[in-house]
């Protein structure tokens, strides 16, 4: 690609595409290599900045910089700040490289609007409110949220869905998304950046949620006395974080003693050091060298499985992510075994086939503790 753009770049600057009879680079990449648009955009927009900055060759060619940021590190970039901003955009995905050029060359005036339009529908669905929200985030500033299009997330139920290999988002957080009741299929919720803090959202919501929000924002008229839409679920979303947190054992004000349980209870307090020390990431070790780091799914995995007598101590306890405490589970106890479980709608896993088990058989071998 990067011997490509090299000689693009060529062509482009002694404009051999007019020779051709076309009015521009994109035009003849366009119609006569039949590129998409897009890809010829990208292209286009790579040979310009090669003739301009030649130091984004060598990066191109060892893969340090993606042709997907190459638009914008070209919004952004100049003679000046060149040796600062290039090494910036090394390694970062189309989306991460957004938000970089939004630090750096934040929008001027981002709008601020709350808008609720309602989305056409198949006439078997109700119509879907389009809640289009914006709101302010730099420092000292409420953040600033819009949107338009969200993408209801729909339950995960299957087992092979939950981290899987096919799923690797931050290590294996799959985003899975309902299908969105429009006579086309809507968009997945999506993140502009437009400044170092501030981002606008886009979803679709259901008219429950509308109501939802409503009522919340009557309930929270006392406290929180004209609260923008950001502030209100904002509010929400520390009341989820908070309960999660307990349930880690991360609480302000442990208890002193420890409360009587069954030996085999995972206490809050093993819980809340494992997760400290664990720093909340998948420790499951990498066969180059560190570890997994998956913040999806986490749960509380037996170094020393508890169905083979390990006990739910500190030292014997650690981080991993669902996927990777399947795996491990398979390893012990082998894929003829766990294949007989399958996991209740609440995600707990129950024996879809019990067996009479004697010996060392795993009578807890996939019962896991969920981190929240």
């Amino acid at each position: 690609m990067a011997d490509f753009l090299v000689a693009l770049a060529d062509f482009d600057r002694r404009r051999l595409w007019v020779e051709l009879g076309y009015s521009s680079l994109f035009w003849f990449l366009h119609r006569e290599l039949g590129l998409s648009k897009g890809a010829a955009f990208y292209r286009k927009t790579a040979a310009e900045l090669v003739q301009r900055f030649p130091e984004v060759i060598e990066p191109l060619r060892d893969g340090r910089l993606c042709i997907s940021s190459i638009a914008e590190l070209a919004k952004v970039i100049s003679p000046e700040n060149r040796a600062e901003v290039l090494p910036r955009f090394f390694h970062r995905s189309k989306h991460e490289a957004a938000e970089v050029a939004a630090e750096i060359k934040p929008v001027e005036k981002a709008p601020r609007r709350e808008v609720v339009t309602a989305v056409r529908a198949p006439a078997t669905e109700e119509a879907v409110p389009r809640l289009e929200v914006a709101a302010a985030a730099s420092p000292g500033a409420a953040l600033r949220v819009a949107a338009p299009n969200i993408v209801t997330a729909a339950p995960l139920e299957l087992l092979e869905a939950r981290g899987s290999p096919e799923n690797p988002v931050d290590a294996n957080s799959p985003r899975v998304a309902a299908h969105a009741p429009s006579c086309r299929e809507a968009r997945r919720e999506s993140v502009e950046p437009l400044s170092a803090d501030l981002r606008r959202l886009h979803f679709n919501v259901s008219r429950r949620f509308i109501e939802k929000l409503a009522a919340a924002r009557d309930a929270l008229s006392h406290s929180h006395f004209g609260a923008t839409t950001e502030e209100i679920l904002e509010v929400g979303l520390d009341l989820v974080l908070a309960r999660s947190a307990k349930r880690k054992g991360l609480v302000q004000k442990p208890l002193a003693e420890r409360r009587p349980s069954k030996p085999e209870h995972l206490s809050a307090e093993v819980k809340r050091q494992v997760w400290l020390r664990d720093g909340g990431r998948c420790q499951y070790p990498l066969e180059s060298g560190g570890i997994c780091g998956s913040t999806y799914l986490l749960e509380f995995d037996h170094r020393e499985a508890e169905a083979l007598g390990g006990p739910p101590t500190v030292e014997n306890i650690h981080l991993l992510c669902f996927f990777h405490n399947q795996l491990a589970a398979r390893q012990v106890f082998g894929d003829a075994w766990m294949d007989r479980f399958r996991r209740r709608s609440n995600g707990e896993l129950f024996d879809s086939a019990p067996v009479a088990r004697t010996g060392t058989a795993p009578r807890c071998a996939v019962k896991k503790k969920r981190s929240g």
